[in-house]
């Protein structure tokens, strides 16, 4: 099969690719960075350098294909997410339209029906071709994010420690925190890119009629016992996930200069978490879950975080 995939060499696109190209599909993947061009051929694909913001773009290069993986990389520089993911989404879906693409696997997230500004799986019910959508869980290379939080450093660090863990946490450095407003003792379904990688290897092999819901996980459990995992990995057995109050993480967010829209989004989002509407909507579906589980993530998650001590 001819199949493109976008979202360059990332967390999801490249296992994706390399578990294409070993079944021995023709795979393209569509990278708005030049420099990646080597690296595709090196894996034994087909490198379509350009922009998921130019139609005419997306349109030549899902010509002939059998089937298309999309996915709109989340942007923080974005004033309003809403707008940007829509625009994209539009930008995809003209194309396949165009293209007269048959199969195709979308991206989405296991929050995004219930979040007004992150929901665009609306947009592709024009298509008259076969569409799955995949609704992954919370992302295991999220903590990635959360790294500077974790290892407690500086005056903020000893100030969220001080107020969240209280004096005797400070004074025996038992420093770092995760936090957000989901957290404690909330069940989360965590994922593993690996894991969507290969689910998305299933679904662009088949062909339902009809529209169709996939949701991916790896392992579900308690905030707090996550953020036990991850400290054991990092030498911080104490590590806790501090829930927040919605307006405390918009504060929050916006100390830290994100857009306004940008923040209310991502507030929103973790009081679905929170709400457990999420879990509940995963749980109705039933999906089996992936292989990799949070352990073995932090593994790979405490190398980055020792290299940039």
């Amino acid at each position: 099969m001819k199949i493109i995939v976008t979202g360059s060499l990332g967390n999801i696109s490249k296992p994706l690719t390399e578990i294409l190209v070993a079944q021995g599909h023709i795979v393209t993947v569509v990278s708005s960075d030049v420099k990646k061009q080597a690296a595709i051929k090196e894996i034994g694909a087909i490198p379509a350098i350009g922009s998921i913001s130019d139609t005419d773009f997306l349109t030549n290069t899902f010509k002939g294909a059998d089937a298309v993986y999309t996915m709109i990389p989340l942007s923080f520089t974005e004033p309003d997410l809403g707008n940007y993911l829509r625009r994209i989404a539009q930008n995809y879906a003209e194309a396949l339209k165009e293209a007269d693409t048959k199969r195709v696997v979308l991206l989405s997230g296991w929050a995004a029906n219930l979040v007004r500004g992150e929901n665009i799986e609306d947009i592709f019910d024009c298509l008259n071709t076969s569409v799955t959508i995949m609704r992954p869980g919370s992302f295991y290379t999220n903590f990635y994010q959360s790294m500077d939080l974790i290892k407690g450093k500086g005056f903020m660090g000893k100030f969220l420690t001080l107020r969240y863990s209280g004096l005797w946490a400070l004074l025996t450095g038992k420093t770092g925190l995760l936090m957000g407003n989901y957290g404690g003792d909330d069940r989360i379904v965590f994922v593993s890119p690996k894991d969507i990688a290969d689910a998305v290897a299933e679904e662009l092999l088949l062909h339902p009629e009809n529209t169709t819901i996939r949701y991916v996980g790896s392992e579900e459990m308690t905030c707090n016992e996550a953020a036990k995992v991850i400290g054991a990995a990092v030498g911080k057995p104490w590590l806790k996930w501090v829930l927040l109050s919605d307006k405390e993480m918009l504060k929050g967010l916006k100390m830290a200069k994100v857009p306004e829209k940008l923040a209310e989004t991502l507030v929103e989002m973790q009081a679905v978490m929170h709400s457990g509407k999420t879990l509940e909507n995963f749980h109705r579906y039933q999906p089996k879950m992936g292989k990799v589980k949070l352990v073995d993530f932090a593994k790979e998650f405490a190398e980055s975080y020792y290299k940039s001590n």
